[in-house]
């Protein structure tokens, strides 16, 4: 992997206004234990990092949440920055 930084958005349906489902909370807790930076908008979801930290974390998120109940998990992964650390 590179020193690049990555966003990861997250859009887990069902979805529901301001009342997060175990699905979206199942996702967001596998984020934080992969090491992401993570914050919870009123849309979606973003978690971000390091490339080879975000993209070992993606299937482990989208497990997470589609075995407590996610209908469909949508992925936009963007880069950020070179992480100069």
């Amino acid at each position: 992997m590179t020193n690049k930084r990555l966003k990861l958005e997250l859009t887990i349906e069902p979805f529901v206004d301001a009342n997060p489902g175990p699905h979206v909370v199942a996702a967001i807790e596998a984020a934080e234990e992969a090491g992401l930076e993570v914050a919870v908008g009123p849309f979606g979801t973003t978690a971000e990092g390091t490339d080879a930290l975000v993209l070992s974390a993606m299937s482990h998120i989208t497990g997470a949440a589609l075995a407590t109940g996610a209908t469909r998990v949508t992925l936009q992964v963007t880069e950020t920055a070179i992480d100069l650390a």
